[in-house]
This record gives structure tokens, sequence and C-alpha cells, in this order.
């Protein structure tokens, strides 16, 4: 993975066209024709944010569409489905912020091989599954051991379930947003 700037910014107005049509008309957006690096099936988050707190975070951790296909869905998703906050409403849109983490595939991993900073986190344990991105840890400060153990709460588990059989799989993430984009124009 590594998408150019061009790439980068088609990514994050097509997200940003998905949360407004999804917001506005409560349909997904429909697009059919974008250039082959799209194509591929893979994992995708996509983060809202509002004066700087999340407003929303959905996406596949695992590849389940083509990229362009699975930006539109977790974008509308994240606009108007995550349980944890209301619907976006129409007046919010201007103040929303999109960031988008396209994953790797899921590796296997032990609790010593899990780096802050570098890799996002998904622990299992029975039906219990708990995903925390790889900026999360970094944003919060956290160290190894806590990013372990929010890993394990976000599932549902107890915060040392990591230490008592949980599955853990690391994942790296090309992150960018329309920030990031601002910020390289203007420099």
């Amino acid at each position: 993975m590594m998408f150019s700037p061009e790439q980068q910014r088609f990514l994050l107005q097509l997200a940003r066209k998905s949360v407004t049509t999804a917001v506005t008309d409560g349909s997904l957006l429909s697009l059919t024709e974008v250039d082959d690096a799209f194509r591929p099936e893979l994992g995708v988050f996509v983060t809202l944010t509002k004066f700087g707190q999340l407003r929303g975070c959905i996406g596949f951790p695992e590849p389940a569409l083509p990229l362009f296909q699975a930006v539109i869905h977790s974008a509308a998703s994240a606009a108007l489905q995550d349980p944890r906050f209301p619907p976006v409403a129409p007046v919010e849109l201007d103040d929303l912020h999109i960031e988008i983490s396209v994953l790797s595939p899921l590796q296997p991993a032990t609790a010593e091989e899990v780096e802050v900073g570098t890799h996002g986190l998904v622990i299992e344990h029975g039906r219990a599954r708990g995903l925390l991105l790889p900026q999360v840890p970094v944003e919060w400060g956290w160290d190894h051991d806590e990013f372990l153990a929010h890993t394990c709460r976000k599932a549902g588990l107890h915060p040392t379930a990591w230490q008592e059989g949980a599955n853990l799989f690391t994942f790296t993430a090309e992150v960018f947003s329309e920030e990031m984009l601002r910020e390289e124009a203007g420099a």
C-alpha cells in the first residue's frame, strides 16, 4: 500500500461524498467507475471527528469489498450507524473531519510482538472481538500494556484477557486525513 496524495485525496473525497449522501438522502453513494488502484479488497476504517472529538468510526477489519466500496460503506456507517453516537445531522456536515485507515492483512501475534505506534491490534476470545487502530494508543499516550488492556475492554473482555488465552492479531495501516492533505498542500 502507499497511495499517492492524489489517490488519498480521491478516497477522502469519496468518503466525504458518502457521508453527505447518507446524511442528506439516507442513501448509499453509487459509484462504479474507478481507477484499478481502488479495486483490490482491503480492510479499511473511516473515522469522523468533530471539533477534535470522535464522532464515528466504522470499517472492515478484513478485506470484504473492493476498497472504494468499503470506503463508501464505512463512511456512511460511521455517520449513521456507530452505536456510540446519534446519527450525524445535516447541520454537522461542515464541522466533520475525515480520516481513512487502509489496513494490511491481520497477522497472528504474541503480546511481545505488538509495537505501539506501528501496529493496530485485534483481540479475540470466543465470540468477543475488539479492534483498535494503530494511531489510537499514540493519541491517548498509552504504553504497551495499556494498549493491550484497552483493546480487551473494546472487545468486552477483562483487561488482562490478553494474558489469559485471547488470540492477538496485528496489522499496520496507511492513515491519511483531510487535515494532513491540507497541511501538505500549504507547506
